[in-house]
């Protein structure tokens, strides 16, 4: 895929900030990371000094709670929209949108690119219209025009671009003079989350991954000293989800209770998005409810209130959940690729320990060597927009919520 970059003689790709924006403060400044699969209790397994020093200088969750499903993009955009997935719209990595007859997958890039998709308001545009820059290498939704608008420096995605790459760049974007530098600066790295699903939660290669994430945080930490800035710029580490060990003995065949050839199934593990032919539905659900004592099986009208998930359209008719380490799948698809279901995944019931995620937090925003109670991270929209001076956008988050992290914390709101 082609890169974007600052300095690119294509510049027209960007979108351009308006002559009024402002040069942020260091203390109104946050870089935003996400690593991808980091479970909340990886920094006790491995060798994390980089870490170790945000936390104790900083702020630590007990774990970052995900929204239902476990899932990358519905969370990344949860993340930054403070929406639950029901109410921004991107409610899984694969949908089904039943009102265009489209589809969207991680890897179909038309859709990606296609802003129908995305609803809520994400950071990056509500500091872009309130007249502060922002840049991303990499986050979902970063290379789409979001209410006509995207971030003033950012990258398309491109898996193979080094990581270390990655975090040089977010430097440079701080060393722009005057008001091109932006004041909110993303970026995310994958390689915990390969490790992950390749091994397990639990093997060497995570280890590694884990080590080598906190390599990654020590050459961002040193470039800020580097610069003066490290206790004056607002450093947030966050991800998606955990993690849970599977194996290929623990699977479950949808086509041992159902003719597939009676159903869409848009995403299957391990949440089966089932949309039944028309008059199938009871039939459907009938033969799925009770079918396995390791999967719940729910109308979408039925879904647990506290999911946040039966609003959306795209929710399908039927979801099936797989209970924690087990997989869902059909005999075709496991024919042949039983390795596929060893290792590690996500996706299952958000209030499962092994699904909570990690949220550190360092800066002049921050208190010192304060460990908090789990959040939900529907709220760190709030609490971004409030470091960075703007008026958030409609959200299902609160900044009360998170206010016990923040050093001098606004008065409790009443909304």
């Amino acid at each position: 895929m082609r890169l974007f970059t600052v300095f690119s003689a294509c510049a027209a790709v960007f979108l351009a900030c308006s002559t009024n924006s402002v040069n942020p403060k260091d203390t109104e400044t946050i870089i935003l990371i996400s690593v991808d699969g980091f479970r909340w209790d990886y920094t006790q397994k491995a060798n994390t000094p980089n870490l170790d020093y945000l936390i104790e200088h900083g702020v630590r969750a007990e774990s970052l709670i995900p929204c239902f499903p476990t899932k990358t993009f519905p969370n990344h955009y949860s993340i930054v929209t403070g929406l639950y997935p029901e109410n921004h719209g991107i409610v899984a990595n694969n949908m089904y949108d039943p009102l265009r007859d489209k589809y969207f997958g991680l890897s179909n890039s038309e859709a990606i690119h296609d802003p129908v998709w995305w609803g809520g308001e994400p950071v990056w545009v509500t500091a872009e219209k309130q007249n502060i820059r922002a840049a991303s290498y990499f986050w979902p939704g970063t290379s789409t025009r979001i209410q006509g608008k995207l971030p003033s420096y950012w990258y398309e995605y491109n898996g193979s671009v080094a990581n270390e790459t990655r975090v040089e760049q977010l430097l440079r974007w701080l060393d722009l003079p005057g008001d091109k530098r932006p004041g909110f600066l993303t970026s995310y790295f994958s390689i915990l989350d390969d490790a992950g699903h390749d091994f397990d939660p639990e093997s060497p290669e995570v280890v590694v991954a884990i080590e080598t994430i906190d390599q990654l945080l020590g050459i961002l930490l040193d470039g800020l000293r580097q610069r003066g800035c490290l206790d004056s710029v607002n450093v947030i580490i966050v991800s998606d989800h955990g993690m849970a060990p599977i194996s290929r003995d623990r699977v479950i065949f949808l086509d041992d209770y159902i003719r597939l050839s009676a159903v869409q199934v848009v995403d299957w593990d391990p949440l089966a998005a089932i949309n039944p032919a028309p008059g199938k539905e009871d039939s459907v659900y009938a033969a799925l409810v009770n079918a396995h004592p390791h999967m719940q099986v729910y109308r979408k009208q039925e879904m647990p209130a506290r999911f946040h998930y039966s609003k959306h359209e795209r929710i399908p008719a039927i979801i099936a959940i797989a209970a924690e380490g087990w997989s869902i799948s059909s005999h075709d698809y496991y024919l042949g690729r039983e390795s596929r279901f060893d290792g590690g995944t996500h996706g299952y019931d958000n209030g499962l320990q092994s699904m909570g995620g990690l949220f550190v937090a360092h800066g002049p925003a921050f208190k010192t060597g304060f460990v908090m109670p789990s959040l939900s991270n529907i709220h760190l929209y709030e609490l971004m927009t409030h470091i960075l001076g703007i008026n958030p956008a409609p959200n299902d988050g609160s900044l009360d919520s998170v206010r016990v992290a923040l050093k001098s914390p606004p008065p409790v709101s009443f909304r």
